[in-house]
Formats: structure tokens, sequence, C-alpha cells
């Protein structure tokens, strides 16, 4: 078999195929069923190899809808998303597997290794918290559930980015565009019947550059208001989906989403999650208000939302001596990326090895990571922002590490997805530094799902990994983007070759938790709203209501009754972190506190640091991150390493 999956959708044939897989997965199930003498081997393993199979198909479609999205590709994703969602709640909810898998895990408990024993237990698991053990009716009623949520989901996606790809703002006056960076107006530049304008959409780096620099106020809320206005009709899919999951979660036995949700993380009930989320807001708030005031101050005005950006630009100027457009030229995008495998060499002991596998866009990339000389496995890159791709930054597993049913070995492979600024022409991408703080975050997720040596797909890598563990490892590796050793691998100015002074390192690490308060604050506001949401059923007028009840403590700058930030909010709306957006801060705990631990050995040549790959990173899913974080470090997580990262005494 071939060590890496074959990137390769053809959209015309797609749903026939998709058919085809699951008429002959169903046939397999119903072989696989009448078994008499069940075994891990003989029966749990190959389920598990249908649906390893099966994911690797499908995501090349996901993956490509959310990449280089056409009418083609909705139309065929959207005719896909019902048969694939009918054809998994459906084996989710197979009674008789259930039922196989409890009796294997009785009969072969002491025979069986840890990861055979973890496949089981999540399994049996996932089982309980789609219903397989419930009458017919329930289980009918959840199918619908499951059918309608995925329609929802990818409408929630797709009306946004929508939204995002239809609008601009052309600018005509040059005094409008004072101040904005030049790589950024070499990109918002056109000609039209031989005038020169200025476009700006919503598009991250062309939204972030005018909020950040753009000087006219009238401008900057108007690109504001349409941001924070994105896809309204949005608003009816929220109320259908929280109505769903409510309904779902009742009938599974549980109070509320929120606590089906926590059934399957480390946080044990809501109590633990909203008390851990209201102590970070109180050790934070003191210092968010200092910071509020410190802000106001330079502004000399009432701070508005679509200020913040622009004022905090000018302090941070002002406090720091620092220009971010005067770093961005050391920040060259290839240059950051060949200077990230050499850290990750550098901290690992790793190596990547670039290839010429043809790819869904020019700009997208591939790689082979190599431990020790022995290829392991291949990491794609697809990193600049253009129109019909996704906004934000993510990983996405494309394959998993796994020895299938016939002794063959499956290497991982991964792709990291960002909107950084285009190159274009001979102007290269130069990006900000938060851009290489997002790179070093996928980085760590890709990481994490690469150098998995469990051999059973679903604990290998990021599968099986609690959601409030699973940004531990991307939230690890990003805090090195700051360390000056790190940043002189890279950091190199792209026309002068010059390594970034010492002089500019200073002042981006004493700026690293510049306004870290108001940030944490804004984050715990998401959390909060995300959790609370999920607690009880919300709809309509309710939700803009508890969101508002939120920011009476979180926001220190009110916005506009016309934000409509859940519109927008696809996180937990069209992802996967619904009840579960806390998992950013609960994993933050781990990260803060392995990534001190690294930093005080001198972060390369660090034990630590071959510890967490060897404990961490290569045991993927094979265990609960609770008692993989033991072994790692001897004892418990330290939260006040968070405040301590933070800068919030």
């Amino acid at each position: 078999m071939s060590k890496f999956l074959e990137l390769k959708v053809d959209l015309d044939s797609f749903i026939k195929e998709l058919n085809q897989k699951l008429e002959k997965n169903n046939k397999n199930v119903e072989k696989l069923i009448k078994i008499k003498d069940k075994t891990f081997a003989n029966f749990v393993k190959p389920l598990e190899m249908m649906d390893e199979k099966l994911e690797q198909f499908f995501t090349q479609l996901s993956h490509l809808n959310s990449v280089k999205n056409s009418a083609k590709t909705q139309k065929v994703y959207a005719a896909s998303l019902p048969i694939i969602t009918e054809y998994s709640t459906k084996l989710s909810q197979n009674i008789d597997i259930y039922n196989a898998y409890k009796e294997i895990y009785k009969n072969e408990q002491k025979s069986l290794n840890q990861e055979q024993k973890r496949v089981l237990e999540l399994n049996i698991l996932g089982f309980e918290l789609s219903g397989a053990h419930l009458d017919e009716k329930t289980k009918k009623r959840l199918q619908e559930i499951n059918l309608k949520k995925s329609s929802l989901t990818n409408d929630f996606s797709q009306n946004l980015l929508n939204a995002t790809n239809e609008y601009k703002y052309i600018i005509t006056d040059a005094k409008d565009v004072e101040g904005i960076p030049q790589s950024d107006l070499a990109n918002a530049l056109i000609k039209e019947d031989g005038v020169t304008k200025y476009k700006f959409t919503l598009q991250m780096p062309s939204y972030i550059a005018y909020m950040t620099y753009g000087k006219n106020e009238k401008i900057r809320e108007e690109l504001y208001r349409a941001y924070v206005t994105r896809a309204p009709q949005n608003a009816q899919i929220i109320d259908e989906l929280l109505s769903l999951k409510d309904e779902m979660s009742r009938l599974l036995g549980f109070d509320n989403y929120a606590c089906y949700s926590l059934a399957s993380k480390m946080a044990t009930d809501e109590s633990s999650v909203i008390g851990f989320l209201e102590k970070l807001i109180s050790n934070s708030k003191p210092q968010a208000e200092n910071e509020l005031k410190e802000l106001q101050e330079m502004a000399k005005k009432p701070l508005k939302s679509f200020d913040t950006a622009y004022y905090s630009e000018l302090l941070k100027k002002e406090k720091y001596d620092i220009d971010e457009e005067e770093y961005r030229p050391y920040f060259e995008q290839k240059s950051v990326l060949e200077g990230t495998f050499e850290f990750l060499n550098k901290l690992f002991n790793i190596t990547f090895k670039k290839n010429s596998e043809e790819l869904w866009d020019k700009k997208a990339l591939s790689y082979d990571l190599y431990i020790d000389g022995s290829l392991k496995s291949r990491l794609y890159l697809d990193l600049e922002a253009r129109k019909g791709k996704q906004g934000g930054a993510w990983m996405n597993n494309f394959a998993s590490h796994h020895i299938d049913e016939k002794g063959n070995e499956q290497l991982a492979s991964a792709v990291i997805v960002c909107n950084f600024p285009p190159s274009k022409g001979k102007n290269p991408s130069l990006l900000r530094h938060d851009d290489v703080v997002t790179l070093f975050h996928e980085m760590g997720h890709a990481l994490h799902h690469m150098l998995s040596e469990v051999n059973e797909n679903g604990v290998s890598g990021v599968n099986g990994v609690e959601w409030d563990a699973v940004e531990f490892p991307s939230q690890f590796l990003e805090n090195f983007a700051y360390e000056p050793k790190v940043l002189k691998l890279f950091a190199t100015h792209y026309k002068t070759k010059e390594i970034i002074p010492d002089s500019m390192i200073e002042k981006l690490v004493k700026s690293k938790n510049f306004q870290s308060a108001l940030g944490m604050l804004r984050q715990l506001e998401f959390s909060i709203f995300d959790f609370k949401l999920h607690t009880k059923l919300y709809n309509g007028s309710e939700i803009q209501s508890l969101l508002d009840s939120i920011r009476e403590e979180t926001a220190l700058i009110k916005p506009p009754s016309y934000n409509k930030f859940q519109n927008g909010f696809s996180h937990i709306f069209a992802g996967g972190y619904s009840a579960g957006y806390y998992s950013y801060k609960w994993a933050e705990v781990l990260s803060a506190d392995a990534f001190f631990n690294v930093v005080d050995e001198g972060i390369f040549n660090s034990k630590c640091a071959t510890k967490y790959l060897d404990i961490i990173l290569k045991s993927g899913g094979s265990k609960s991150m609770e008692v993989l974080y033991r072994e790692f470090m001897g004892r418990e997580p330290n939260p006040d390493n968070l405040l301590r990262l933070n800068g919030i005494i």
C-alpha cells in the first residue's frame, strides 16, 4: 500500500464513489456481525480500518471545499453531508456493534495492549453518547437531529464565507490610506480606468491592516460594522442548532448540551469549568482596567470598539518604541517556514524535506518529515489568503499513523491552512509577528498528529485526545515564537539578509504581554458565552441578552448594539467547540507549565523537550491527557504558570 494518501478529488464522480463505499461498508458490517467468536483482531480492527479509509476519502472533499470553495464544491459537499451523516449515525447507534465491543472488552481486557483498550473504551463511550442503547424511536429521532445539524453547520460556514467574499470597500482618496504599511497597500492597490484606488475586504490580512493603521475613523467604523454584521441569516441557524442540541442531549439522558459535551472531556462538571473561567476573570480584570485606562489616555477621546486596534498600535509604538511594520521585512514567509523547520530540528531532531507533489493550488506546499533519517509523515501547507478560501487558520489530519489489519504501516499526513498576506508579483508575503505565532500554533497541532507512534488509528495523533486537551501541543509550540534564540533562526531581512537586531527582539519580548489582560478577558467572554449558552435552551433575543450580561463583566468597552458577534462564531456553530471553547484556556494551563520547564533548561538539548516528544507527541490519544501529563511532568500542572505566561500578576 502507499505510504501516503493520494490527494485527488473527482467532483463529478464523488457522490457515486461515496455511495459505493458506504454500500460496501454496510455489507462488511453485516458480515462482521455474523462472526461467532468476535475478537479485537477479527472484529474491531476491520471496523476501525473501514472508518479510517472513509475518513481519508471524505476529508479530501471537505478540505477542498474550505480552501478552494466554488459553486461545484459547495454543491457536492452539501449533497454528500446527509449521505455520510446518515451512515455515520446509524453505525454509531448499531446495538450489535456496541454489545460486541463491550463483550470483547470484558473477555480480552487482560490480553489487550493500552492502545487497544483505549480504542474500546472510547468507542463504547461514543456508542452511548450516540444512543446505541436506546429504543428505535429515539434512535430515529437522533438520526434526524444529526442530519439536520450537519446541514445547518455547513450553511452557517458557507453564509459566513459568502459574506466575507462579497464585501469590498473602495478608497479613492490617498489621504485615507496614509499610514497603511506599503506591503498591505500593494495588495489593496487596484487600477480602474487609469485611476489608482484601494480595495479593502473582510479577509483577515486586509481587514486587520485598515483596522490597525487606517486613520479615517469613519472607514474603520464602516469596515467594523460590515465585519460584525456578516451573515445575519445565521441567527436563525443558531436558534435551530441550539434547539436540536438541547433535544439531543435530553434524549441521551443529559440535563443539557454542556453536560453531554463534558462526558468526553478532561473537565468533570459544569461548576469546575465556570469556576475556572470566573477565577481567571477576577485575576485578570484589575490589570485589564489599568490597560484600558492607559489606552484611553492615549486616545484622548471616548474609545469605541472600532478604535481599539488603531490606538493600541499607537500606544504600543509609544510605550515600547515598536512599530510592527518594521518587523515584517524580517518575517518573509519562506524564511519563517524554513526557520521553523530548523527550530524543530534543534528541539526534536526532526527534519523536513520538500517534495514536488502536485497540489490543489500553485502556492500550496508539501514536505516529508524524517526522524533519524527515517521517513515518518507528510505535511502540507496552504498559507496565503485568497478569494474562495475559508478565513482563519487550522490543522486538518488527512491520514493517521497506524498498522492496518494486514500488518501494513500507514504513515500520517496533515495540512496546515492559514490566511497570511498573499505574495503578489515581486512583492513577497511579509508576515506580522502574530502570523508567526499562528504558524507555530498550527505546527504544534500538526506535530501532535504526525509524530504519533500509535498503531491504532482511532487513538493515533489527535484522534482520541480530549477536546479540552487538544490545544495543549499547539499552545506549547506557539510560545517559542517569542524566544530570542528561536527568532534568530529565521528573522532575516528579506532584502539585506541582516539577522534581526537584539534591540528589536528585546522590544518584541517586552511588548509580548501588551494588553494581555484585555486579551484574556476577551477570550474568557467567548468561553463563558459558549458554555453558558449550552447549559439551558436560549433562543432569539435571549442569546444577545446572555452575551450582553456576560459583557457586563468582561467587555470594558461596550460593543455597539449592531454587533452580532454570535453570527460569526464559527468555532462553536460550524466547528467542534460547542460547550468547549473554554478548552483554549484549560489546555493553556498545561502548555504554559510545560513551556517554562523547557525554557528553564535552555530550550535546545532540553531533556524536558525530549520527554514531551516521547510521552505527549508520540502517544497521541492512547491515554487520557491527564495520565500522560503526570507521566511527562511527574506531577499535576501548575495553574499559576498560565498567569505568569500572560504577565498577569
